[in-house]
């Protein structure tokens, strides 16, 4: 019935992948055996490791010889094998199995419900979560709930130690946290104990993050965190910004919690209070949790620190947003309208991913139904029933993980049993697509889209009705507010069984469906990962596996049968769609999800900040809970890319690209269709066409036909900018009329400062003077452009961010003087401009004495009685 019939036996990095991550270990190398497959450690890098598969094909006391499944014969010690004691998929599918059907009540329903279960987990249609797969029936440790939300902070040291330990307790045993840090008094508040005053909640972060990296280092799975913050505290702009200053938080995902009354603001230009509890309010210790509206309703009073307009920070957001593709937005008001559990137990925070909303002490555990396996091929649609079949027997394999988990906390065990919050989701939706030639984003997707997830979210309610009149409804279900939260009277609008069966039977999970992203277990199955399209049809993934080039099968299969014909459009990818495109299919999907998605707008390099303004404005006009955005080039390195790491890029892609980025290479069709450069932009966005490593020329010879020669005497300009870091002399000279070479000089001779600018001035030279593209100019503007420090200097348009900043702003100076020369007739001769960008006095200390600090990256370091000190974090390089 079915044309998706490849089989679930693994290869290449899906076997890894299930080795590494899934399959259920042995903790004891020592009995690694002659016949053994194991995974063995090639590369012991800390944050980079490769790993290969390969059988043990002699053992010499702790000393073996493994021939990996390429054939290269490597001698290692046991220590570094990974042993496990499932080889394959069926295994682990029997062991999940029979781990969840042990909570039901007999010997004949468990026998029943495990033979179904196994069904469903048969050639990967229902794919466990992570944790799920690795510690269900292999562990009374390693907790199978994916999602975590800790309450925020109590504003004391005691308080924020306690939240730390709790985060590390469930990051050790494999779970993502969430934590708000809305509840902790905003930088320089008076701390009346200690006679001070408070480094701020951001800082705080601070320390959650380097704590997440310590677990990253030593475990095989990193941590995951999530931190949070809510428009009205007063250190928001902080937290919006901290990631431009080195080293301060690392190792978390951020989001601004955004209110409908913020919205308003920023839509009628509107001014908007920053605002804390007053920490001198006798009750402030005991009942302040971060929860403003229940502290003003208790009739609590709040100081006021400051007032700004909504669209300042507004702005702040979406620009930080398009630099650097955090923070992300949960429009938290709006989620809370449409949570189901809104009546008793209001959501705070998200997991790490953003696709879980929940509120404190929350937890959620997760699975995926793979709608590739859903193929009707004889009628070319879906296969309905079996997918209505899947969907049923799924949510009760979910609420059984419920009963079947180790819970390390007391009051996540009590929150969960109370609610009983699941998050049934899907992955192989862009497969499923492509069989049935409907092209990802277009009109007619988004009829699919609402048929499908709507399709699905009534089979998992009319199965969770169904467990609550076997089994009871979660304690907390109150049938007329359940059926009043804003998704719910969407559901029973559209589906009015649902509502007769809750009303009649009751519910059984407060919440149902969620779409997390499944990028290691659709990677592992070999399918689209989540609701997303296909990064690219041949790519590179960095992990901590190492470094593997994948296809998807679906289109290589496409191209073997049509040789020499380019892909149809239906076959699609993520950087093919517009932004637009991406977030009208989040909306679609988003009113059947109950909770929430975790999503990636996917942009252009050349996407604006207005561009992303109008993006965010868009996603919550259109219903979405939260809304996060990737600009192709906004990070130096990421998981997925479209060329190989050895590869010679041509072009501007030679130098604009950072060496250290990870890769992918689409597919090259016959036809010269599109093909996606590194980070998945498309080579319409970026002017380049990747090249294979056997048809790439030598280094050496493209570079030297490509390079111009620098003549005996070249002419240009001076420009005399102000920068954070103090005045800069920026000389642009000008090669066969276009810029080719600049010149840098800022800061004291000797010092970091002086060294990066110098730095910088050589680098873009060589690339002012590499090859014959007509925009090399604009390109290297767009990218030094905006680039923001740990500081800024000037107003409006006279505003200047950071040293790449004035070197951007330099060259659109220059190229403009030339334009008008170039109109005029007149030749240049005038060999220094005065910039108009204002000096300003009052900054001559700091562009005198301020150096770089290498603790923490800010432009702070001073010199004192005799010993470079910095005046931001107090490192001492005397100490």
């Amino acid at each position: 019935m079915k044309s998706n019939q490849r089989s679930h036996q693994l290869e290449g990095l899906s076997e890894k992948i299930f080795l590494d991550r899934y399959a259920w270990k042995d903790a004891d190398s020592n009995h690694a055996k002659v016949g053994d497959v194991v995974l063995v450690l090639t590369k012991d890098d800390p944050k980079f490791p490769t790993k290969e598969v390969g059988e043990i094909i002699e053992r010499k006391g702790q000393l073996v010889q493994v021939r990996t499944r390429s054939g290269e014969m490597i001698e290692t010690n046991v220590e570094k094998l990974t042993l496990n004691i499932e080889k394959t998929p069926e295994e682990m599918w029997d062991r999940l199995a029979k781990a969840m059907a042990s909570v039901e009540s007999t010997a004949d329903k468990r026998a029943t419900w495990e033979s179904k279960f196994r069904s469903v987990l048969e050639d990967w249609k229902l794919v466990p979560g992570g944790r799920i797969a690795a510690g269900a029936g292999a562990s009374d440790e390693l907790t199978l709930f994916n999602c975590y939300v800790i309450p925020s902070p109590q504003d004391s040291r005691g308080g924020i130690m306690r939240t730390l330990t709790e985060m590390t307790e469930v990051m050790a045993r494999g779970g993502g946290v969430g934590i708000n840090l809305s509840s902790l008094r905003p930088r320089r508040a008076v701390v009346k104990g200690v006679n001070g005053s408070s480094s701020g909640s951001v800082s705080w972060g601070g320390l959650f993050s380097y704590t997440t990296g310590l677990i990253e280092q030593g475990g095989s799975r990193r941590g995951a965190l999530m931190l949070m913050m809510n428009d009205w505290h007063p250190d928001v702009l902080d937290f919006i910004t901290v990631k431009q200053t080195m080293g301060q938080v690392t190792n978390a995902n951020l989001s601004v919690c955004v209110s409908n009354a913020f919205m308003e603001a920023v839509k009628q230009d509107g001014d908007w209070d920053l605002v804390f509890p007053d920490t001198n309010d006798p009750d402030y210790d005991t009942e302040w949790n971060g929860d403003m509206q229940q502290w003003k309703a208790a009739g609590h009073s709040v100081v006021h620190y400051r007032t700004l307009k909504a669209r300042e920070i507004w702005h702040t957001i979406i620009e930080s947003a398009w630099k650097s593709a955090e923070p992300g937005v949960v429009f938290m008001e709006y989620y809370n309208q449409m949570s189901n559990s809104w009546y008793f137990n209001p959501i705070i925070c998200t997991n790490p991913c953003g696709e879980q909303g929940l509120p404190g002490w929350g937890v959620c555990n997760l699975s995926a139904i793979n709608l590739s396996k859903f193929y009707d091929e004889t009628n070319h649609d879906v296969a309905w029933d079996e997918l209505a079949e899947t969907t049923r027997i799924s949510a009760r394999f979910l609420d059984n993980v419920i009963d079947a988990t180790p819970y390390h906390f007391e009051e996540n065990r009590l929150n969960q049993q109370r609610e009983r919050r699941v998050g049934l989701g899907t992955m192989g939706l862009a497969e499923l697509m492509i069989m049935l030639r409907i092209r990802y984003g277009s009109p007619e997707s988004l009829v699919f889209l609402d048929k499908l997830y709507g399709f699905m979210a009534k089979e998992a309610y009319l199965a969770s009705a169904e467990i609550a009149a076997e089994k009871g409804a979660f304690p907390a279900f109150e049938a007329e507010p359940y059926l009043q939260s804003e998704f719910m009277k969407n559901m029973v609008a559209t589906y009015p069984e649902v509502g007769e069966a809750i009303r009649k039977q009751g519910i059984r999970n407060v919440t149902l469906i969620t779409q997390a992203p499944t990028g290691s277990t659709g990677t592992m199955v070999g399918t689209s990962t989540g609701i997303e399209p296909y990064f690219a049809f041949k790519y590179f993934r960095q992990s901590r596996l190492g470094y593997d080039e994948q296809f998807v099968p679906i289109a290589q299969d496409w191209l073997d049968e049509h040789p020499g014909e380019a892909l149809p459009d239906y076959y699609v990818t993520a950087m093919d769609l517009s932004a637009e495109n991406h977030i009208r299919v989040q909306a679609a999907i988003q009113q059947w999800v109950d909770s929430s998605i975790s999503k990636t707008a996917n942009c252009p390099a050349d996407f604006t900040v207005e561009d992303t303004a109008e993006l965010y404005e868009l996603a919550f006009d259109l219903g979405c809970k939260g809304v996060t955005i990737y600009r192709d080039g906004s990070r130096d390195v990421q998981v997925l890319s479209t060329s190989k790491k050895e590869e010679t890029k041509t072009e501007d892609q030679n130098t604009a690209e950072a060496e250290e980025k990870t890769v992918v290479s689409a597919i090259e069709n016959p036809n010269n269709a599109e093909v996606q450069a590194s980070d998945g932009t498309s080579n319409s966005q970026v002017g380049v066409r990747t090249h294979s490593s056997e048809q790439t020329p030598s280094s050496s010879s493209v570079l030297d036909k490509q390079y111009r020669s620098r003549p005996q005497v070249l002419r240009g300009a001076t420009y005399k900018i102000n920068t954070p870091f103090g005045m800069a002399y920026i000389t642009i000279n000008d090669l066969e009329g276009t810029p080719g070479e600049i010149f840098l000089n800022v800061g004291k001779a000797g010092s970091d400062v002086f060294a990066m600018a110098e730095a910088l001035g050589r680098v873009c030279s060589l690339f002012l003077r590499y090859g014959d593209h007509g925009h090399k100019v604009e390109l290297l503007i767009k990218h030094l452009k905006g680039i923001g420090g740990s500081g800024a200097i000037g107003f409006g348009a006279n505003r200047v961010e950071s040293i790449a900043d004035a070197v951007a702003k330099a060259l659109e100076s220059h190229v403009q003087s030339n334009v008008q020369e170039n109109e005029t007739g007149a030749l240049q001769e005038q060999n220094q401009v005065e910039s108009t960008y204002p000096e300003v006095e009052d900054q001559k200390t700091f562009t005198e004495s301020r150096d770089l600090c290498p603790s923490c990256g800010s432009a702070s370091l001073m010199n004192v009685e005799g010993c470079k000190t910095c005046s931001n974090c107090g490192y001492s390089k005397c100490n």
